[in-house]
């Protein structure tokens, strides 16, 4: 059996220690003659030049395609030119249905013998399955591309999420022979960073390096997976338009590694750092002196009701929940009033599960409703909560809920104050899953320098008392 696409890319970003990848792009205005020759030999000179430190190599289809049959054979020619143990990625960008699709999988991997393509995936998974049949064969689909233009359609907000976040699900469920990346412009490292927390394992193509104005560290950074792999960067003019291309490819193959090095020894070990830093900035948590419900007098106050002021934060959010959700069997969401209520639609309208809730107060009017929402006796559901401290106060939920027919076995939170759990929790076995822990938020901010070491020691001390 051939070697699965990503296995045979990871291996040789480790066999050369590099995440670059050249890009081979025969710009007509760069060539001495304008025909397929100069196109072909330009091609074959920096592929010469740079095999050394090259992760893969990305051919872009349309400049061979200029010139027509003698082109597609120049392209054919300089993939065929690549040493055998270096991936090549076809720009081409398809994206089509029913046996046009199978053509052009045909033509990128059998006709012109590529590794990888990128694809559109616009027209809906249809257009892209003809291209995933062989687990040694992989896709890049477009996600956030690097060009200004990106937002017109991109970044359009449907069903409570941006265009690009739904891709970077969709992606997900369509990865079955595990051979779907994404191209996620370097040109947009919140983007990145986002798309790390929902998608840790895929790999992402970051074009925007260079000419384009993206930064190399700030991409890294919010790209690189835990293992420092993880990401593609291609450069094509930065390489190519250089007085010593292999000096420049090796150069920048360095700037790579000293950022991986550096991002490995700064970078907290740590999921959904974006959102963590979220509910800093919307005031989801402070510090100082605060009352609680208890008497007791808190140095930390969490308030997640702030996260309905951002929507892409609360999505994020949703997401965060979603990663909990997705291993765990169940017909239905129900949000605990009222601070989880908006978190728990906003996974509804991520996940396409349906939502349900216990009200906290008995109607006494109309359909006097104890539970809000369709549902069957008999269904399981997972609560849905901001945050949990002892879980008393869920017990009551929950027993609406059990008392409507409804199994309760889970229950998620985004936030877990590691206190004692109730004793009715534990009684009645239901599991408890938290997206954070608050010790391991507060690690975070002190490693980045969002609190000070005196916030720090005074909350970790409450919490332990």
């Amino acid at each position: 059996m051939a070697e699965a696409f990503f296995d045979f890319l990871e291996r040789r970003c480790q066999e050369v220690d590099s995440l670059l990848c050249v890009g081979l792009d025969p710009h007509s205005d760069h060539l001495p003659k304008r025909t397929a020759i100069a196109a072909r030999d330009f091609c074959l000179r920096l592929i010469e030049a740079t095999s050394s430190v090259a992760a893969a190599f990305k051919p872009n289809s349309a400049f061979f395609e200029v010139y027509g049959a003698d082109g597609m054979q120049a392209l054919k020619d300089i993939i065929a030119a690549v040493p055998g143990g270096i991936p090549v990625i076809l720009d081409a960008k398809r994206g089509d249905i029913g046996s046009t699709a199978q053509a052009y999988a045909q033509a990128a991997f059998q006709t012109l013998g590529a590794h990888a393509i990128t694809a559109n995936p616009y027209l809906g998974q249809d257009s892209i399955s003809p291209l995933l049949e062989s687990p040694s064969k992989a896709v890049f689909l477009l996600c956030k591309t690097s060009n200004p233009g990106a937002v017109d359609l991109q970044d359009l907000i449907v069903a409570g999420r941006p265009v690009y976040v739904h891709v970077t699900h969709l992606a997900q469920k369509w990865n079955a022979n595990g051979n779907i990346g994404l191209v996620v412009g370097a040109t947009y490292p919140e983007v990145l960073a986002e798309l790390r927390e929902i998608a840790p394992e895929l790999w992402f193509l970051a074009p925007g390096i260079g000419t384009q104005g993206g930064d190399l560290d700030g991409a890294l950074a919010a790209g690189l997976r835990e293992d420092s792999l993880g990401i593609l960067i291609p450069v094509s003019r930065g390489i190519s338009r250089a007085p010593d291309s292999t000096k420049a490819a090796r150069d920048l193959r360095s700037a790579i590694n000293s950022a991986r090095k550096q991002n490995s020894k700064t970078r907290p070990h740590f999921h959904y750092a974006q959102l963590a830093d979220d509910l800093l900035r919307l005031d989801c948590v402070k510090f100082g002196e605060f009352k609680l419900k208890s008497g007791q007098v808190s140095p930390i106050y969490l308030d997640l009701r702030r996260l309905v002021g951002d929507p892409h934060a609360l999505a994020r959010a949703a997401a965060a929940y979603l990663s909990i959700l997705n291993t765990l069997e169940f017909d239905r969401i129900a949000g605990l009033p009222y601070a989880a209520l908006p978190i728990a639609t906003a996974i509804s309208l991520q996940s396409g599960k349906p939502m349900i809730y216990p009200r906290k107060e008995q109607k006494d009017y109309g359909t006097k409703s104890v539970i809000e929402g369709p549902y069957e006796p008999g269904e399981t559901v997972v609560v849905i909560d901001d945050l949990i401290t002892t879980g008393g106060s869920k017990v009551e939920g929950i027993e609406k809920l059990e008392a409507a027919g409804l199994k309760v076995a889970d229950i998620v939170v985004l936030i877990d104050r590691q206190s004692q759990p109730s004793k009715e929790l534990i009684e009645k076995g239901i599991n408890l899953h938290s997206v954070f822990r608050i010790a391991d938020l507060l690690d975070h901010w002190k490693k980045l320098g969002a609190i000070t070491n005196e916030q720090y020691s005074q909350t970790i001390a409450f919490l332990q008392s």
